[in-house]
This record gives structure tokens, C-alpha cells and sequence, in this order.
């Protein structure tokens, strides 16, 4: 069929464009362009004008983040129950928590398994904010606490990419339970010299950064991903004061120490594989590194 229609005004031969299909363009929130999305996909969707960076799914950034084929999932039998038989203004949990899980095609907001980078094992998780906001609650808590798990059995490096909202408020204390839980797993993981390299994506908020997401040996962020505790606007209302331009940006949070290294996407591979190299040796796995080593980025 034609892209064009042929319609007639006033005997004068006018050309009407046919509309164009759905989903070929995309609006970049940062700079408001336009952008045609097989060349956004292709730029691993961060935007080739001003580089901001989209939310992304799970499994699209396990996909430019591990070697290719080396990822095998685990750990998706699990299933959240209704301990508080919650529900909101509009429906309830059960219900909520069954029409994301069709949605994204997830059991939960995080793709836990194993996988490889730049040829180093990896007891992988990464977040998925599609899934309710990638809320932790009790079956994130368990898969988080079941990868560093494995990295400990099998002596691998944990990697953790975040994207959440914090703790997922319709299963009560049985989610702000599982930051203590992951906390200390994480303290076993550093007693057996294990690294855990932990990446921040936008948002990495609220219970979340306060347990996990920020005990990395090394934290990594995307540009201008929202990092912190409580929000911007929360802080602002709070304390009354005006706060500073980016402020609880991936920049900033550099600027002031809470993460290592800010890393574009598209290098986001590359670094994590320099930097499980500086920690793996070939022959006896994970050991500590000199004293006088220097990761240089």
C-alpha cells in the first residue's frame, strides 16, 4: 500500500501523509529531541545529542553488561505472598503485584543468575524498574540474598546493577528486613575477599541505597541517575532551604564521595571487566590485591 493518500479539496489534487506508526520515536526527557529509536537502541539507548540515559530493562542491561551467551538466570521460582492483605485506592496487592509480573515477565523486580565478564564469574543481579517501581520487597530480598549466596559457593565476583525505589511499602517490616538481611551477607562476602561491585542506574533510592546498593568495594553511576535516600523534593520541604543545581545526581554524589566513578553505558562493560581484572588472578581466583595497587580507570 502507498504511504500516501490522495485526497481532494476544493478540485484542487492535494498528497496526505499517511500516519506514521507507533513507536518510532521517542522524546528524550533531557534535551527534548526527537530521537529515532532503532538508533536510540542501537546508542543502548542513552541519547546520542545530550547522552541522557533511559530506564532500561533488566534483561537488556544484563545483555550489554555480561559476555554474550554467558548468562543463565536462577533463582525464579519465587512468588510474593500478601502478609498484610494490602490494598490501595485501587486494588489489591495480589492483583498489582499479577498484572506486573505479566507485564515484564518477571517473578519480581530483579534477574538474579550467573553469568561472565571479560571472562571473570559473576553472581549477577540487576533490577528491574518496570516491576513496581523495582520495589524491594521479600522475593527481591531472597533473590539478592540467594546470588550472594552463590558467589560464596562458587567464589565468584557479585555485581548488582539498581534501579528502584526503595522498599515496597505493601509488604510492611517483611521488606525493610531484607536491607538487614543483604547488609550482612554482604559483610560474609567481604570476609572471604570476594569483591562486589555495585552499579547505580536512575533511580537508586531509598531503602535500597541504604542497604546494599551502597556498600560496594566499588560504586559505579550513570550520568545524572537519581541517587540517595529520600527525594529531592522530600528534602527540600524538610529542612526549608532552596537546594543546590543536581543536586542527589549521579555528579554531584561524586563530587561529595558517595560513589567512585561515574561511566557512561556504552563503557560501563569495559570498566567492570578492568576492574574484576585488577581484583581475579588466573590461577587462584579471587585473592587480595597488593597493598600498593591502584585501580586506574
Amino acid at each position: 500500500m502507498s504511504w500516501l493518500k490522495k485526497k481532494k479539496t476544493s478540485g484542487i489534487q492535494m498528497q496526505e501523509k499517511k500516519e506514521v506508526p507507533g513507536g518510532l520515536f521517542v522524546k528524550c526527557d533531557g534535551c527534548s529531541e526527537i530521537l529515532y529509536q532503532p538508533e536510540l537502541e542501537a546508542a543502548l539507548w542513552t541519547c546520542p545529542r545530550c547522552g541522557h540515559h533511559f530506564r532500561i530493562t533488566s534483561k537488556d542491561y544484563a545483555a550489554l553488561l555480561v559476555d554474550p551467551g554467558s548468562f543463565v538466570e536462577e533463582f525464579n521460582d519465587l512468588a510474593a505472598g500478601d502478609p498484610l492483605e494490602f490494598k490501595d485506592a485501587r486494588m489489591k496487592y495480589p492483583d498489582r503485584y499479577a498484572q506486573a509480573r505479566k507485564a515484564t515477565g518477571l517473578n519480581d523486580a530483579v534477574r538474579t543468575g550467573r553469568a561472565t565478564i571479560g571472562g571473570v564469574p559473576v553472581a549477577l543481579a540487576v533490577m528491574d524498574f518496570f516491576f513496581m517501581a523495582g520495589s524491594m520487597g521479600s522475593v527481591v530480598g531472597e533473590k539478592i540474598a540467594r546470588t550472594m549466596e552463590l558467589a560464596l559457593a562458587e567464589r565468584r565476583a557479585l555485581v548488582i546493577v539498581t534501579a528502584s525505589g526503595g522498599a515496597r511499602m505493601q509488604e510492611g517490616i517483611l521488606s525493610l528486613m531484607q536491607m538487614a538481611k543483604t547488609s550482612a551477607l554482604l559483610a560474609t562476602l567481604k570476609e572471604e575477599r570476594l569483591p562486589f561491585i555495585s552499579l547505580l542506574s536512575d533511580p537508586s533510592t531509598a531503602g535500597v541505597m541504604a542497604s546494599y546498593a551502597s556498600l560496594g568495594d566499588v560504586i559505579i553511576a550513570e550520568p545524572g541517575a537519581l541517587v540517595g535516600f529520600a527525594g529531592p523534593r522530600v528534602i527540600q520541604d524538610t529542612i526549608g532551604e532552596e537546594l543546590p543545581p543536581g543536586f542527589q545526581r549521579s555528579e554531584f554524589v561524586l563530587d561529595h564521595g558517595m560513589v567512585d566513578l561515574v561511566v557512561h553505558r556504552k563503557d560501563m562493560r569495559e570498566h567492570v571487566a578492568r576492574l574484576l581484572g585488577f581484583f581475579w588472578q588466573s590461577t587462584d581466583g579471587f585473592t587480595p590485591s597488593p597493598a600498593d595497587a591502584v585501580y586506574r580507570p
